[in-house]
């Protein structure tokens, strides 16, 4: 999968020095991107909507 046009966006979160997080690219037909923010490099996991939004409902409702 070609993700070379993707808009990777970080979490708020990851403070200015950029630190451990995961970029996640949404503007792809399809497919959510989510790759190691410190290793562009390597291969990017990728997910369904349903499979990504099912996911970050489930890390929202966690205390």
């Amino acid at each position: 999968m070609d993700l070379s046009n993707a808009r990777w966006r970080k979490s708020t979160r990851s403070g200015a020095s950029g630190g451990n997080c995961v970029e996640v690219a949404t503007d792809l037909p399809g497919v959510v991107a989510v790759r190691d923010s410190k290793d562009v490099a390597r291969p990017a996991l990728t997910f369904s909507p349903a499979a990504w939004s099912a996911f970050v409902a489930q890390v929202i409702e966690r205390p």
